[in-house]
């Protein structure tokens, strides 16, 4: 089970969202970014912007609470301010991934975290081999040495060219695939079938995750639900799920992770 949180700063607590025992359940704080406040690039080096309640002590208590806990840290997100982000080509390559590891092993190495979530959105023209190349060393030197335990990206139908010269480059290091369905325009169980199968070809269907936005696009209610007995009756094992996020989930009382944790529980995959 994985669940973004603190992206939009509303000061959601860990403790406020169900969590099963025996099940993995990964928070993803969104977002660690490369960037000042004002949106200038930093050449790797990674800043918190999640929200503010989200401390380096709620991690730690969480985590001591629910041993099945790991909290992750997503990069980049869609935008910092009115500022749309995208990734740039380093004029270093190895400068770049030598800062994000510094910044991001002193991250994990404050806020407790397991692993972190790829999330770049927008890339500029010509940038995606810099990108896998990138990302995907970052993500061996992290594992590597013993920094992270878990990393997994979040690509959309928009980028999922650049995601997918990074799986074939480095699958191996990635764990999940948080592929954002509630971006493909999909309104019902069968059109989710369709596009899951989509996405399996283009990533290891074993690693690819369903996904719901709360409130938001995509397939909304608990049509999401026959949408995963959909994908299991045609042969799919759903190893786990992602939602965006906890944020919002409050107004409806956390039914769709209550009931996530129920299907994945009683499900024949898990």
């Amino acid at each position: 089970m994985m669940e973004y949180i603190g992206a939009t700063g509303v000061p959601v607590k860990f403790e406020s969202v169900p969590i099963k025992d025996g099940i993995d359940f990964h928070f993803i704080l969104g977002f660690a970014i490369d960037a000042d406040p004002s949106g200038n690039y930093q050449n790797g080096k990674f800043s918190p912007y999640w929200a503010d309640n989200l401390t380096p002590s709620a991690v730690a208590a969480i985590k001591s609470t629910h041993p099945n806990v790991k909290v992750m840290a997503s990069l980049s997100g869609w935008s910092i301010g009115e500022k749309v982000l995208h990734w740039y080509e380093p004029k270093d390559k190895q400068v770049w991934i030598s800062n994000a590891f510094t910044s991001l092993k002193n991250l994990a190495k404050k806020y407790h975290l397991d692993g972190i979530d790829i999330d770049y959105e927008r890339f500029a023209k010509g940038s995606s081999s810099s990108f896998a190349y990138c990302i995907g060393e970052l993500i061996t030197r992290l594992k590597n040495q013993g920094v992270i335990s878990v990393a997994t990206i979040a690509p959309y139908y928009d980028t999922a060219a650049p995601y997918i010269q990074l799986f074939k480059g480095y699958g191996t290091v990635i764990d999940y695939v948080n592929h954002q369905f509630y971006t493909d325009k999909v309104k019902n169980p069968k059109g989710y079938l369709e596009a899951f199968k989509l996405r399996g070809t283009q990533f290891d269907k074993e690693k690819l995750l369903p996904s719901y936005e709360i409130n938001g696009r995509g397939i909304q209610g608990d049509a999401f639900f026959d949408a995963l007995n959909l994908l299991e009756a045609n042969g799919f094992d759903v190893n786990g799920v992602m939602i965006f996020s906890a944020d919002d989930a409050a107004s409806n009382g956390y039914h769709f992770e209550t009931k996530s944790q129920a299907f994945l529980l009683n499900s024949t995959s898990v």
